[in-house]
């Protein structure tokens, strides 16, 4: 998948995880006030963006809040979105993902009675009471467990509204989004969106959070202008860039001179390989916002990958000029830089690489462009341990632990960088009971 520079293109990961400057930092500004209302600590808890359809929203891993595009896209209003993060920021506060975990085990312990009462009636010949002993049970046991769940989701209501009136937000949004999506439970389980098959809806509680929302004096407070621009440009983006050109032209028509619509008709073009109107609509998009960094950073996005990198070095360095906190746009400009190589550019591009490691380490897609730009500056060694800590970041402990195994014969034993190769040829191990599978998958 694609997006921008910061985006699909060249920060995709597996299972669809999107990595974007302009959005993230749009839902961190959402959601760091919710979080500090919630008592938790921004800068523990992460946002990932994932490239689904599907409409979704969920906690796993830890503090980790999972947001499917489809969610975003499908949002009417920027409190519609706010009001789902702040349901699953109350879902860390409560820490129910370790409770649902207790609860299922709970939930299962009759069902195994009912299941080993049905194999000894179909021992003792009634297979059909056996049966439906064993279908029985698992239906007793779902049933068990949504009653716990059910619990959690209304707590997680009424602590979201809590922390939308903590920071002076609007609570109609959750209620909003509950509301438009009632028919999902008209409907199979099977054939919900996903986030309704985890969070089951039902009158009482949505009526029960609409009275507490309304009880806030809030309900009627609107979203700000800002808040308002971020979410249209961000819906923009994503459908610009996920969904077919006449999706995009239908939602946003040529006789739309608004800036989302030139966004995601500019991001449409440019997928549908019409570089000449993509390149008019961003010379619209800058003359009205000559200071939007994510514009030229779209700029030069379209510019390198159509094989114009020289040309494409310019807007990025504006754009991390305008932003030098991004590091995903701090390399975009890098791999430009390393891809025109003209004098000083490797070095540049190395330096661009190492500030935006420094604020977001685990970005496979940075360390594998360092690994490019100190082989070309002749640092072999260095660049395997670079190619190393790119695998290691995705996962892939096999060539994690081939290329820091190589690191390591060539750099300095007392330097730091043999320390890191090292920690790395240690981690991946292959006799570690951890990675057997990885190994063992490698070898078929």
């Amino acid at each position: 998948m694609v997006l921008s520079a910061s985006v699909f293109s060249i920060h995709a990961h597996a299972q669809g995880l999107i990595r974007d400057a302009e959005i993230e930092a749009i839902l961190r500004e959402y959601t760091d006030p919710i979080l500090e209302a919630a008592d938790l600590v921004p800068e523990d808890v992460k946002i990932i963006l994932i490239g689904d359809k599907n409409l979704n929203a969920f906690v796993a891993n830890g503090q980790r809040i999972h947001l499917n595009t489809g969610l975003i896209i499908a949002s009417d209003t920027p409190g519609q979105l706010k009001g789902v993060i702040a349901h699953e920021t109350a879902h860390i506060a409560g820490a129910h993902g370790a409770r649902r975990a207790q609860d299922l085990a709970v939930a299962r312990r009759p069902a195994y009675i009912s299941i080993g009462l049905g194999i000894i009636a179909i021992a003792a010949g009634a297979p059909q009471l056996g049966a439906a002993l064993i279908v029985g049970s698992q239906e007793y046991a779902a049933l068990n467990f949504f009653a716990h769940t059910r619990v959690q989701e209304a707590s997680a209501d009424q602590a979201a509204v809590t922390y939308l009136e903590k920071i002076g937000e609007s609570p109609a949004g959750i209620v909003e989004f509950f509301d438009n999506f009632r028919y999902q439970e008209s409907i199979s389980a099977a054939k919900r969106f996903p986030y309704f098959r985890s969070h089951p809806l039902a009158a009482d509680r949505i009526q029960a959070l609409r009275q507490r929302a309304q009880e806030t004096g809030l309900w009627d407070v609107p979203p700000t202008e800002r808040a308002q621009t971020q979410f249209d440009m961000m819906q923009a983006k994503l459908i610009g860039f996920l969904e077919p050109p006449g999706t995009v032209y239908r939602k946003y028509p040529l006789s739309d001179q608004s800036a989302p619509a030139m966004y995601a008709r500019a991001i449409s073009a440019f997928k549908s390989v019409d570089i000449q109107a993509a390149l008019n609509e961003m010379e619209n998009l800058l003359a009205l916002d000559p200071d939007n960094p994510y514009f030229h950073e779209l700029h030069g996005q379209i510019l390198f990958e159509t094989g114009r990198v020289a040309d494409s070095v310019r807007p990025l360095e504006r754009a991390v000029a305008i932003a030098p906190d991004e590091p995903l746009i701090q390399i975009a400009y890098a791999r430009s830089l390393i891809a025109r190589a003209e004098d000083g550019d490797i070095a540049a591009g190395e330096a661009a690489l190492r500030d935006a490691i420094l604020v977001d380490p685990d970005n496979a897609f940075a360390w594998r462009e360092l690994a490019i730009a100190l082989e070309a500056q002749g640092l072999r060694d260095e660049a395997e341990l670079a190619t190393a800590e790119s695998f290691y970041r995705i996962g892939d402990v096999v060539r994690a632990n081939l290329f820091s195994n190589r690191a390591l014969n060539g750099l300095d034993r007392n330097s730091p960088l043999y320390v890191r190769a090292s920690d790395i040829a240690a981690i991946t191990d292959p006799r570690l009971p951890e990675n057997r599978a990885a190994y063992r998958r490698s070898n078929r």
